[in-house]
């Protein structure tokens, strides 16, 4: 049988929240609503009348999708390997997820994803660059 990798696991929860963070951007758009307008009403302001957190949401959301896709200059870059990084970032993109009713879905994929990594990074798993090498040998 063979061995979980726990960051490749943690990519693909990762890469579904950011796909899920991108369409709850774009929803909140048309649908703008705080999740926790029933403690307060003090947030609306960051959803309407300026749609200041769906933009934050949809632009995280692009960014964490190039960078656990990746794009092609992110690929194999020390920004791509590092799973630090992703432990910095991860918890900003729960948060800001957290805030808009359509992101609920993606910052609790966020938060399982952010402990894989946590688990991986624990165990002293690092991400390879076969990836980038395997694919400029075909490339070629």
């Amino acid at each position: 049988m063979g061995k979980l990798i726990k960051n490749h696991w943690a990519r693909l929860i990762v890469i579904t929240a950011a796909i899920y963070q991108i369409a709850a951007g774009i929803h909140g758009f048309f649908w703008p609503k705080i999740f926790w307008d029933f403690m307060t009403k003090n947030l609306d302001v960051a959803v309407k009348p300026l749609p200041i957190l769906q933009t934050i949401n949809l632009v995280l959301g692009i960014i964490l999708l190039a960078w656990e896709w990746p794009l092609g200059f992110l690929a194999g870059s020390a920004m791509h390997r590092s799973i630090e990084a992703r432990l910095v970032v991860l918890p900003l993109a729960a948060l800001s997820a957290a805030l808009i009713y359509q992101g609920t879905n993606p910052a609790i994929y966020y938060t399982i994803g952010m402990g894989v990594y946590f688990w991986a990074y624990s165990e002293g798993e690092v991400r390879s660059n076969k990836a980038r090498k395997i694919n400029q040998n075909t490339i070629s």
